[in-house]
């Protein structure tokens, strides 16, 4: 089982590393590329069982870190993909994202959550 969460934990930092050297254009990828490094090192540091900081900031990092996946891809103004959801209902576009998230996020917060708790 650790070889997967290895496996996941090398994919998050690449998909971050690749977003890095495309560009952080506005104020709010700046902001959604650094809560993803610091959950990336909560994951990093339940996958290698290493003590990194108390578990109040991982709480606290859980918390926020989770709400603002949900508004960032909810609410927030995303150029990239908009030609493949085209012609969609809103509903329909609410639920893939929905669905999405819980399966590209669900073990980054499922890891954090077990880290901090």
């Amino acid at each position: 089982m650790h070889i997967f969460w290895t496996i996941y934990l090398g994919i998050l930092g690449t998909v971050a590393i690749a977003f890095l050297v495309k560009g952080l254009r506005t104020l709010s990828l700046k902001v959604d590329f650094v809560i993803s490094i610091i959950t990336w090192i909560g994951l990093f540091g339940f996958v290698t069982n290493t003590s990194i900081f108390n578990p109040l900031v991982w709480k606290i990092v859980f918390v926020c870190g989770l709400l603002w996946d949900v508004l960032f891809s909810y609410i927030g103004k995303h150029d990239d993909g908009e030609d493949a959801l085209e012609g969609l209902s809103e509903s329909t576009k609410s639920i893939l994202t929905g669905v999405t998230l819980i399966i590209t996020l669900g073990p980054l917060y499922y890891g954090i959550y077990r880290y901090a708790f």
